[in-house]
């Protein structure tokens, strides 16, 4: 349950960390609650980059960028990589908050053009450039020169996109000149207030559909999506994940249970006289019935409590490793979750140590003290 509730605080803070007040727009429609099918792989084609020009007359947007990405062998001498390239405006560091370090970022003038300019991430820079300074040389994406303009500041290990290992040129450039096409893959916008955001979310809709001539909204051919939306749209998915582990959970104390009552029948064979000799000193049914659920039920509080710190520790390690590569994970552990597997670990030992128990209990006192 730790690392479940781990695993979905790094999901939650890769996406609360693009922005609360940033809206997705993309190809495919979708129902309310569904992923875009953008998302399931598929190619389409319903986004363009006038698109994003209408939505950014939109009131309260302050920045927007579309995105059209492809993948390509970037190279520099004898240095190849291969990496994901961006074409975005030059908008793209004001909507993700991202900065440069050295150089520049594409500039508005170039947002329509198909210039060879190239912005490399931090990590690409490094791969093949090393400490030199990178700015006005030229690399080649596949067969393509491009100058390099700028070097992107490091922003450090992502569960969804390591921005470090990639590179951005003009949304235009990426569209003509690489990947042949007149669609873009994202709309991404930023708005000035979060309280804004079901009103332009709203205006979106409204424009697209009116863009894309679309008379029925079930024929709907984008989908629009705010942070928020997205945040609780993950949070169904990963509350259905930690179901899931709770379900192997639940599978491995049934098998532990087993184990524990195969344990306390050997312990009542191995225990016949001793059961013997305290029956004919007077112990009733209920005293040695009793006596092998309370031994039962101690077996498992004990693994309870071993489980409880070596889950724990583990749940720490898993954190601490998560953290030592970048990503932003936190050692979640609920009182809840302490409770509830204790507790189901000492019901366990009850209802696996019932047989052995009511075994016990049954055995006639003179047979018992005759057993060898």
């Amino acid at each position: 349950m730790s690392v479940g509730a781990g695993a979905q605080s790094l999901i939650f803070n890769e996406i609360s960390s693009f922005g609360t007040n940033l809206i997705g727009v993309m190809p495919g429609g979708s129902e309310e609650d569904a992923p875009p099918a953008a998302m399931m792989g598929m190619v389409i084609t319903t986004l363009t980059y006038d698109d994003a020009k209408a939505i950014s007359e939109i009131p309260h947007i302050t920045a927007i960028t579309p995105y059209s990405t492809g993948n390509a062998n970037i190279s520099f001498g004898d240095k190849i990589k291969n990496t994901t390239f961006l074409g975005v405006t030059s908008q793209y560091v004001d909507v993700e908050d991202n900065k440069v370090s050295l150089g520049r970022f594409i500039l508005p003038e170039e947002d329509e053009s198909t210039a060879r300019i190239v912005v490399l991430g931090s990590e690409v820079k490094d791969d093949l450039f090393g400490e030199d300074n990178p700015l006005n040389k030229r690399i080649k994406i596949d067969k393509t020169s491009f100058l390099v303009v700028g070097v992107m500041k490091k922003k450090g290990a992502s569960l969804v996109a390591s921005r470090d290992k990639e590179v951005f040129i003009p949304v235009k450039t990426a569209q003509k000149v690489m990947l042949g096409v007149d669609h873009v893959g994202l709309i991404r916008a930023k708005v000035d207030d979060e309280k804004n955001m079901p009103l332009v979310n709203s205006e979106i809709r409204k424009l697209l559909q009116q863009r894309h001539n679309i008379k029925d909204s079930k024929k709907i051919d984008f989908t629009v999506r705010s942070m928020d939306q997205a945040l609780d749209m993950i949070g169904t998915v990963t509350d259905a994940l930690n179901l899931f582990l709770g379900a192997i959970a639940a599978i491995s104390l049934i098998v532990g249970g087993i184990g524990i009552m195969n344990i306390m029948l050997v312990s009542v064979t191995e225990r016949t006289r001793e059961i013997g000799l305290r029956k004919a000193l007077g112990a009733k049914r209920g005293d040695i019935l009793t006596q092998f659920l309370t031994e039962s039920m101690i077996i498992t509080f004990i693994g309870g409590l071993i489980g409880i710190i070596g889950g724990s520790i583990f749940a720490a390690m898993i954190a601490g490793i998560a953290g030592y590569f970048g990503y932003d994970w936190d050692l979640v552990i609920s009182s809840f979750s302490i409770v509830v597997s204790f507790i189901i670990a000492v019901i366990i030992g009850l209802v696996f140590g019932i047989y052995p128990a009511n075994k016990a209990a049954k055995l006639n006192a003179i047979e018992a003290l005759r057993h060898e």
